[in-house]
């Protein structure tokens, strides 16, 4: 079966049939005449006159004491198979006794002057003359074979023979051209199906099935093709089942543990109405310190997940971007005097106007404030102020920490960057950073 749905077994039987049809269309020289025409097969029979002479001189010993009867016979024999020889016999007495055909010039009674004219007459021009003894006895008489000269000359082939063979070889070899090209541009189109089928995805970012009619090589690769989609089809929807779950887990643990973080920023609070000394003051603070960095990891953790899911309800319009950042900065204003930051705002005195979700981009901007007080609080510095670049109002946020890639001993930095990336993005805002060890500054501006 494997062997008979062959694309390799199917041009060889190509290559066979134009090996076979090849001698054909060779040049005229391999080509005899008598494929060619009923007179040209006659002669082929008469051109070996060596053959011609060991026939005849082999039929004259086999006569060795044999009756005229018989003589005549076998000659008569011989006349039907050689149809365009001359053949007669004469007997010891030189008498002429079986003419085939009956010719006059064939004399009844031989003498010498007849044997001497006959001779003359079968050299040069004459017809090609075979004279042997009957078995092999000049007593028992002699027996001849005539045929005309042009019997026996090579074939040739005419203009008009060669131009018809030439018309013949161009046909057969266009046939194959075309036989060989049909070949290959079937098995092209079946593959350029296939690498289309591989370019274009559907809704689930999987290329769509084949349809596989042949079970040769390039049908094996459909089947394998299809296989490998099936298993893709299969992973993507385990894929999304798992990261359904996972999502739900998280949304679920992120407001399971609301309860105990309340439950302990509570006591943490009556405590601090206790009467506790310089040590139990400053772990509580710590405590209160690292259940606020928790409660906030678990926000950000919820509103990540919520964002990839898409859950997150966005509401744009067109909004002052100048009076939301005084306001959001009023409001981070105690936290940046508490850790001693130098607050440096320089804000456009031209109303900006953007459109957003002002929610959505005050957690931004929260979350950029939030990770300059947490991993740049070094630099005791952080500085909010708006550009024009390119014909683009900008809004640059700028600290001189040590720079994100120089680590931090608290964590969370990444998070709160993804959940600005996935904000920035719905809101079709564009955002970029530049870091070094002297410094980050985060621009924010409008897609083009």
């Amino acid at each position: 079966m494997k062997f008979r749905n062959s694309l390799l077994t199917k041009y060889l039987l190509i290559i066979s049939a134009a090996l076979v049809l090849w001698p054909i269309v060779l040049p005229v020289y391999y080509l005899p005449k008598h494929f060619l025409d009923k007179d040209s097969k006659e002669k082929i029979i008469y051109m070996d006159t060596q053959e011609l002479e060991r026939m005849w001189h082999r039929e004259a010993k086999k006569l060795n004491g044999a009756t005229s009867d018989k003589i005549d016979k076998r000659l008569r024999t011989l006349k039907r198979q050689y149809s365009k020889a001359m053949i007669f016999w004469v007997d010891a007495n030189g008498k002429t006794k079986l003419k085939l055909p009956n010719r006059r010039n064939i004399p009844n009674k031989w003498t010498l002057h007849d044997s001497v004219e006959f001779m003359k007459k079968s050299v040069g021009t004459g017809p090609f003359t075979i004279v042997a003894y009957i078995g092999g006895d000049s007593n028992q008489g002699f027996m001849v074979f005539q045929v005309p000269h042009s019997l026996t000359d090579p074939l040739s082939i005419s203009v008009n023979d060669d131009v018809y063979l030439l018309l013949y070889g161009f046909l057969v070899f266009v046939l194959f051209l075309f036989i060989s090209w049909l070949f290959f541009s079937k098995i092209r189109r079946r593959l350029v199906q296939l690498q289309t089928a591989m370019t274009e995805v559907g809704e689930n970012g999987i290329p769509n099935k084949v349809a596989v009619s042949r079970l040769d090589e390039v049908g094996q690769l459909g089947l394998s093709f299809n296989h490998m989609i099936d298993e893709l089809t299969k992973s993507r929807m385990r894929e999304q089942e798992e990261e359904v779950l996972r999502k739900q887990l998280i949304a679920n643990i992120s407001h399971d543990l609301r309860t105990p973080l309340t439950i302990i920023r509570g006591h943490a609070y009556s405590l601090q109405k206790e009467s506790l000394s310089l040590k139990g003051k400053e772990s509580l603070h710590l405590i209160e310190s690292k259940v606020d960095l928790l409660g906030q990891l678990f926000d950000n953790l919820l509103a990540y997940t919520l964002l990839s899911a898409g859950k997150y309800t966005m509401e744009q319009k067109k909004t002052d971007m100048v009076r939301l950042l005084r306001a959001s900065l009023a409001s981070w204003y105690p936290v940046f005097e508490k850790e001693g930051f130098e607050v440096d705002v320089r804000l456009s005195e031209k109303v900006l106007i953007w459109n957003v979700d002002p929610q959505w981009f005050t957690r931004v901007l929260d979350n950029l404030f939030q990770n300059v007080v947490r991993h740049a609080k070094s630099g005791r510095y952080i500085s909010v102020h708006t550009e024009e670049q390119e014909g683009k109002n900008v809004i640059i946020i700028e600290d001189k920490g040590p720079g994100i890639n120089s680590g931090s001993q608290e964590k969370g930095a990444e998070m709160g960057l993804s959940i600005v990336s996935l904000m920035l993005k719905e809101m079709n805002l564009d955002w970029k950073i530049e870091s070094s060890s002297s410094g980050t500054r985060i621009y924010l501006l409008e897609k083009s």
